[in-house]
């Protein structure tokens, strides 16, 4: 089996989704992402000011995407460990309190399964706190 030496990114982004936080981050400052505890692949990622949510024992930072960071809950992290979450952008509101919302956007999480050389890899490198 092939052995990964770089880091295995457990959150990445389009480059949509990248320039919509970008325009955020401008207008709102220091963000952070919310996985909602959603039953499947496309629950609500949700954008929102750092310190708007208070995050408790049970989140786990699953990684970051353009410099924020993106955060699930445990039972949701146990749902997304199988495979990498690919963020995007898509146009439309959702009414949500998601910041995207305000600009008629909306993120959008889907799931692609890890390679077998990613999944030793993680399994080597455990999160911490997960």
């Amino acid at each position: 089996m092939e052995t990964l030496e770089t880091p295995v990114e457990r959150v990445v982004a389009s480059p949509e989704a990248l320039a919509l936080l970008e325009r955020l981050k401008a207008r709102h400052g220091e963000v952070m992402f919310y996985q909602s505890h959603g039953c499947c692949d496309g629950s609500t990622p949700m954008c929102l000011r750092v310190g708007e949510m208070t995050l408790g024992q049970a989140d786990v930072r699953l990684g970051t995407v353009g410099g924020v960071p993106f955060w699930v809950g445990r039972t949701q992290f146990e749902y997304l460990e199988g495979g990498q979450v690919l963020l995007h952008a898509k146009s439309g509101a959702l009414g949500t309190f998601s910041l995207e919302d305000a600009e008629d956007m909306h993120f959008v999480a889907t799931q692609r399964l890890w390679t077998d050389a990613e999944w030793a890899w993680l399994q080597a490198h455990p999160l911490e706190g997960a």
